[in-house]
């Protein structure tokens, strides 16, 4: 499984814009081949930030998501409504059998 987390700072003025957009984003990907789950959330502790967390069933789904004209159109729209560029961090994952809890 491949994992994708983003943050990005927002413009308070153009909070609810983004919302609405990271919103709308999250939907239209999670009805792609390979979406595990795909969710973006306000930061408890800064109301102006935006976390994105992403599981894809594997990198040639992620390959195909970022290949999808709304995908990078979502790129330059919501950061055209941040105060700084977006974090975006990819990583490959495998459950753990007998986690301690």
């Amino acid at each position: 499984m491949i994992i994708i987390t983003g943050t990005i700072s927002l413009d308070p003025a153009k909070r609810d814009e983004a919302i609405k957009l990271g919103c709308e984003h999250s939907t239209r990907s999670r009805a792609e081949d390979g979406c595990i789950s795909h969710n973006c959330y306000i930061d408890a502790e800064d109301a102006n930030r935006m976390h994105f967390f992403e599981e894809w069933r594997d990198m040639d789904a992620v390959k195909a998501h970022f290949a999808v004209p709304e995908s990078g159109a979502f790129v330059g729209e919501i950061s055209e409504l941040a105060s700084g560029p977006p974090a975006i961090s990819i990583f490959e994952a495998k459950p753990i059998d007998g986690a301690p809890f």
